[in-house]
């Protein structure tokens, strides 16, 4: 082997592999990748059987009915919405509720929803669909955060040990302000004043 043909490869493919596994990962934890897979999946069965043949020994079975548009446009709209999602993660909501929708609809349309195949994953998809949300960027540990964590520490020692953890009133968890969307809530440090 010449040395010219060691150099054309600047990087072992285990390690280029190795980048693209951790690329993908990264790309596929900012949107619901695992809904979108499932309402692709879904539409697989919604659009095969009813354009299916059958063979069950010298038998041909054929499920074609009067409704196999209807199916191929349930099938597709489902892989589309689950396509979509995964470039639009925006749309995750509107997503969801579709999908929902539509494997409900290919039901009875569609051999009872491709046998269950399509409609139970197409389900599932449209919950996972909707119910899934970024995360938030956790706060940089900066030299305030260190005065902020020493300063709670200080709070806390001051205080005296033998005394009882109170429990919030509803009325004082009402007057609280509401988070942002996605945001967690964080507990607040004892005589902090608001």
């Amino acid at each position: 082997m010449s040395s010219a043909t060691v150099e054309a490869w600047p990087e072992d493919p285990a390690g280029l592999v190795r980048r693209g596994r951790r690329g993908f990962r990264a790309w596929r934890r900012t949107r619901p990748f695992w809904g979108g897979l499932l309402a692709v999946i879904a539409g697989l069965p919604i659009l095969y059987f009813p354009y299916a043949h059958l063979k069950l020994g010298g038998l041909t079975v054929a499920m074609a009915t009067t409704a196999g548009a209807g199916s191929l446009l349930i099938g597709l709209l489902m892989m589309v919405l689950g396509v979509t999602v995964w470039f639009q993660p925006v749309v995750r909501v509107f997503c969801g509720v579709a999908t929902t929708i539509l494997a409900l609809i290919s039901i009875p349309v569609s051999n009872l929803g491709g046998f269950g195949m399509g409609a139970i994953p197409g389900l599932i998809a449209g919950g996972l669909l909707v119910s899934w949300a970024p995360l938030q960027p956790l706060p940089a540990a900066g030299p305030e955060a260190a005065e902020t964590a020493a300063g709670m520490a200080a709070g806390m020692a001051a205080a005296p040990q033998d005394a009882a953890p109170t429990a919030q009133l509803p009325a004082q968890a009402a007057a609280e302000q509401p988070l942002e969307y996605g945001a967690a809530p964080t507990a607040h440090a004892e005589g902090e004043q608001r």
